[in-house]
């Protein structure tokens, strides 16, 4: 027989609503243009029991602008669900993730039959943001028929299965990674309803879960040794999920959901395995095939213990990353201290020498510049702070730490520094998150030193003046500035001298620098029609320069144009930039 079916709306078809409350975790992100894979393995577990159902997806933020639409959507629901949870703190330009206050409030609008809210935030609970721990409101329980603690698309599909008479185990996890292969690809046309969709999304993918350093204890305050040791997923079943993405118009990928990538397919059995190239090499090559007409194909994180303990292994398996992926890619690097006391308090992976050898490899093998304009490949260095043993002294040593990256000549791509967020069922839950509020004061002068010591001097040499960088998308405009990014990990914000609506497509020159973002002027560069305030941004003009331009324009060559300055080689490094018509 048949599992039974699910009481449906009468006279409809199965239908669930999904809200997506954006997730951010230390192996996985949610928060817009990216997609996480919970709402994609939950419409294809919803998709498994019934080919036919009909699944809906709402982002929060698409709740908060239309909520009698949502409300009308639920009404007409058999199940309504959210996603949230955001365990590393983070600052997002492209959506606000669900707060504990949208969890409790949501319910008033939800009608449906069944209600649900699974994700990191039943797990662990809401985080206030960095130097708190996280909570759980009381209330949700009374709120939600059903709080998911376990892997929302096992429970999920168990719930329908047993049509939620036998009220399946919500803590149920999945029994490996391969088991959800086919959830993961059935749900992919889920992501034909994201507001990004299709040339600005990215799909984050997942590669294995769990952590080899959970035999030793893990880091102190991170959630993924929880998961145990790894479990990777196959290279078939990542291919069929890449494939099943691609067919539903996904162009953006990054191999993510992983503590570290270099790993990936290892036969080691220890803390801090041996890497294996080869199957870093098949799987990258698979995803090619899978999905050919990508256009960003990105990683996130890679240990930089890993690179310390095997250079050889692991500058195979780099190079054949760099070989595959796509420019402007960033290997974020959970460096955390580079004070030694609290490295042994906390059990962290590496020491600032082990650190520095780890970004000149990382250097070595990815610095060369690629179409796009970025480097293809740089690290992306991770600091925490609040954990225990930390004093002034840890402070003085991150930011001595990156003086000496900047001073030996080497990129890094961006500096994170946060607070810890104390997550429950860790180690860091017994210590608290007293440290990080007495030292709140001290974190942000550290990191006013970072930005203007180290960040700004590093974007410069990132991406000097005169840098033309492709395929930003325009996002937000405030004032005169409009801010756009490339897709990928962790891109540069650029703000552009120019108001220009949201979702554009454009190419930049890069004209000034800040600590976290340059300034940019829209390419071809054209004179004869840039504003006073256009004009003035490129370096070297001004005030005085730019109304001398204005006034003798139209320029129709470039030897007008120089003829028009009082120093004509002012333009030199963009005159092949410049339209005339």
């Amino acid at each position: 027989m048949g599992a039974p079916q699910i009481d449906a709306v009468e006279g409809m078809a199965l239908r669930v609503l999904i809200i997506d409350g954006y997730t951010d975790e230390p192996a996985g992100l949610g928060v817009p243009p990216y997609i996480d894979v919970y709402p994609r393995y939950m419409a294809g577990a919803v998709w498994k029991h019934d080919p036919s159902a009909e699944v809906l997806y709402k982002t929060i933020d698409e709740v908060r602008q239309d909520p009698n639409g949502v409300a009308a959507i639920s009404s007409s629901s058999d199940l309504s669900v959210l996603v949230a949870g955001v365990t590393v703190p983070g600052k997002y330009l492209g959506g606000a993730p669900a707060t504990a206050r949208d969890a409790v409030s949501l319910p008033r609008i939800l009608s449906s039959k069944h209600t649900a809210i699974c994700g990191p935030a039943v797990r662990f609970g809401f985080g206030r943001g960095g130097g708190s721990t996280t909570e759980i409101p009381r209330e949700l329980r009374s709120l939600y028929e059903f709080l998911i603690s376990g892997d929302p698309e096992t429970v999920l599909y168990d719930l329908l299965s047993d049509g939620f008479h036998a009220r399946a185990d919500i803590d149920a996890v999945r029994p490996n990674e391969n088991s959800i292969n086919d959830f993961a690809a059935r749900g992919a046309k889920i992501i034909e309803q994201h507001p990004c969709y299709p040339a600005g999304l990215i799909c984050e993918v997942e590669t294995f879960r769990g952590c080899p350093r959970s035999l030793c204890g893990g880091c102190s305050f991170c959630t993924e040794p929880l998961h145990g040791t790894p479990d990777f997923r196959s290279v078939s079943g990542i291919a069929k999920e890449i494939a099943a993405l691609h067919s539903a118009g996904a162009l953006n990928f990054r191999l993510g959901r992983q503590p570290d990538l270099l790993i990936y397919g290892t036969k080691d059995q220890n803390e801090t395995p041996v890497p294996n190239p080869g199957a870093v090499r098949r799987l990258f090559k698979s995803v090619r095939k899978a999905a050919p007409a990508l256009k960003v194909l990105h990683i996130d994180n890679i240990n930089p213990a890993t690179i310390l303990n095997h250079p050889d292994a692991a500058e195979e398996a780099l190079k054949a990353i760099v070989e595959y992926h796509t420019p402007g890619d960033v290997a974020a690097m959970g460096v955390e201290s580079a004070d030694p006391e609290v490295i042994r308090k906390n059990n962290l992976k590496i020491y600032p020498d082990g650190v520095i050898f780890a970004i000149s490899m990382v250097n070595g093998i990815g610095s060369e510049r690629g179409e796009n304009g970025m480097p293809h490949l740089l690290p992306g260095i991770n600091f925490v702070y609040g954990l225990p043993g930390e004093t002034k002294r840890t402070y003085e040593a991150n930011l001595e730490l990156m003086k000496n990256v900047l001073e030996m000549g080497l990129m890094v791509r961006r500096i994170n520094m946060r607070q810890v967020m104390v997550m429950p069922s860790t180690r860091m839950s017994s210590f608290g998150d007293h440290l990080a509020r007495k030292h709140r004061q001290l974190f942000l002068r550290h990191k006013a030193a970072m930005r203007s010591q180290v960040d700004e001097p590093m974007l410069k040499r990132v991406l000097p003046t005169w840098t033309v960088l492709r395929g930003l998308r325009t996002e937000l405009a405030e004032g005169r500035i409009t801010w756009a990014r490339q897709l990928g990990s962790y891109p540069v914000l650029v703000g552009i001298q120019k108001t220009m609506a949201p979702g554009l497509v454009t190419d930049v020159v890069v004209v000034s620098h800040g600590p976290r973002s340059v300034g940019a002027l829209p390419v071809p560069i054209k004179v004869n029609n840039m504003s006073l305030r256009e004009l003035e941004a490129i370096p070297g003009i001004g005030s005085r320069r730019a109304a001398t331009l204005i006034r003798h324009r139209p320029y129709r060559n470039a030897d007008e144009i120089r003829a028009g300055l009082d120093d004509p080689s002012l333009l030199d490094a963009i005159i092949q930039l410049i339209e005339f018509t």
